[in-house]
């Protein structure tokens, strides 16, 4: 497996403890509408709730560990996020301040004792060391869990070997991390200083490359760094935590949530004025079809901030178009953080979180990124359509006529199948037959998968059942942007495989 498609891995396995963010959200978002400004002090039901929601957030990097070895692991078990926590048990306990006081002979029961320990073992509890384990603990699950033992050992066969091989291997890892782990976690904190000290141009460097990113999935990995506690910045947690955060001295009002604000206007507004422009400009015969295709896809963006289907519209048809959306993205980052108009979410920045995080003490003039994107709207409205005209870009509805030939004797089109067992049945012929696959993965719009031979794959095939787009990565990877079934389509083919 090539380098980029086991980072396209990675960065999969990291939606799954992503995917939790929106319960802690809404937990969290109804706490402070009951008592916005008390912290749950004024109400019961407040604190019930914003408790709740903290639980989660609090934990995020042990549900990183957990996450990212069960999504990597080869069949999705449960023996592999067990490995993971315990790989994560193992390794946060071993470098903790009062284990490493006791490695290098230091009193604890002297006060001040902690002012000798590096600051890098007090954050030894963060996402990146938990991304670190379950990657680890990912690999040796895929390696061991088939082993056979002897007789004598047989109960500790197979998935069960597998936990005490990883809190073996951890011992060596903690080993390796005690004397690199300060100077990682320096430069981690100085890059974080870094973009802090950037500002608002920072934020707007950010939001460009997780646009430009996208397409290779690999702005996960950069999200990590500015949405969590990889390098001191933690936005996302930090701002959930609303008054908690601003009482511990982590927040500090507007400011946090400076790498989450400027995405509403793109994604509420924006990309639905991109939408328009290429229904405007689709061809007269072609206009019913992008309709449907558009409004589906802009009331997603809207409503929750799922952008993939739009954006994958025009992605690979018109780069050129793309670049434009990344850059007007990190002119919108650039803006909220400067006017310091801000809103969080704890998914993705739609309507739904909009409301949610209204009543947050951390939300500054959220209501400005309304009219913010009202103007944003209008600025992709006319640049889009602009440039598709100038350059006569090939965007939904406005594709050259011809005839699209499948061997496929079922599938007429995508949008004639909706049961994702005959998808996934026509989508393995795709592919080139299950001899063809050697791994079949999702995330929330795209069929992930690994491959023995990507020239097998029949994208025009792909595109007649529906398709927004095939990405090959390599000789062995490849990504077919299906929409929001892509899970339930994974499911079916590894039934069928």
């Amino acid at each position: 497996m090539g380098i980029l498609a086991y980072l396209q891995r990675i960065g999969r396995s990291l939606m799954v403890p992503v995917a939790v963010l929106p319960a802690a959200a809404i937990l969290l978002g109804i706490g402070y509408w009951i008592d916005p400004n008390g912290w749950g002090q004024n109400s019961i039901i407040a604190a019930f709730l914003i408790k709740s929601g903290g639980a989660i957030i609090e934990n995020m990097p042990i549900l990183f560990a957990i996450g990212v070895a069960y999504g990597m692991s080869k069949d999705k078990d449960g023996a592999a996020a067990l490995s993971g926590l315990v790989g994560f048990l193992v390794v946060t306990t071993l470098l903790s301040p009062s284990s490493i006081a006791l490695f290098n002979g230091i009193d604890t029961s002297v006060d001040g004792w902690q002012s000798q320990i590096s600051p890098a073992f007090k954050k030894i509890n963060n996402q990146f060391v938990g991304i670190l384990v379950g990657i680890i603990a990912a690999e040796l699950y895929n390696r061991f869990s088939s082993v056979e033992l002897h007789k004598a050992l047989a109960f500790f066969s197979g998935k069960r070997l597998v936990p005490i091989i990883v809190s073996i291997v951890m011992l060596l890892v903690s080993a390796v991390l005690y004397f690199i782990w300060p100077s990682i976690y320096d430069a981690l904190v100085a890059f974080g200083k870094y973009i802090k000290d950037l500002g608002s141009i920072g934020a707007g460097i950010y939001g460009f490359f997780n646009r430009l990113l996208i397409p290779v999935g690999l702005h996960h990995a950069l999200n990590s760094v500015f949405w969590f506690d990889v390098a001191g910045i933690n936005d996302i947690p930090t701002f959930l935590g609303g008054q908690k955060s601003i009482d511990d001295g982590l927040a500090t009002i507007g400011i946090t949530g400076r790498y989450q604000a400027g995405f509403f206007p793109i994604m509420m507004f924006g990309l639905p004025g991109a939408a328009l422009a290429m229904y405007h400009t689709a061809k007269k015969g072609n206009k019913d079809k992008t309709a449907s295709i558009m409004l589906a896809a802009s009331f997603a963006a809207f409503f929750t901030g799922v952008t993939e289907p739009l954006e994958f519209a025009f992605m690979f048809v018109a780069p050129l178009l793309y670049v434009i959306h990344a850059i007007l993205t990190g002119i919108s980052l650039f803006i909220a953080a400067t006017m310091q108009w801000i809103a969080g979410f704890g998914f993705s920045a739609g309507l739904i979180d909009m409301l949610l995080s209204s009543r947050n003490p951390l939300a500054v003039h959220w209501y400005m990124l309304i009219l913010q994107g009202l103007v944003f709207f209008v600025v992709y409205y006319v640049v889009f359509r602009f440039v598709i005209v100038k350059f006569n870009l090939k965007t939904p509805g406005r594709e050259d006529d011809e005839t699209v030939t499948t061997n496929s004797q079922d599938s007429q089109s995508g949008l004639a199948i909706s049961d994702a067992s005959q998808l996934a049945q026509e989508y393995l012929f795709v592919v080139g037959g299950k001899e063809n696959l050697t791994n079949i993965d999702s995330c929330i719009t795209r069929l992930r998968l690994s491959v023995n031979d990507s020239d097998l794959i029949d994208e025009q095939a792909a595109k007649a059942l529906g398709a927004m787009a095939v990405i090959k990565l390599g000789k062995t990877g490849v990504q077919i942007v299906v929409g929001q079934q892509a899970e339930k389509i994974a499911d079916q083919m590894k039934k069928l495989v």
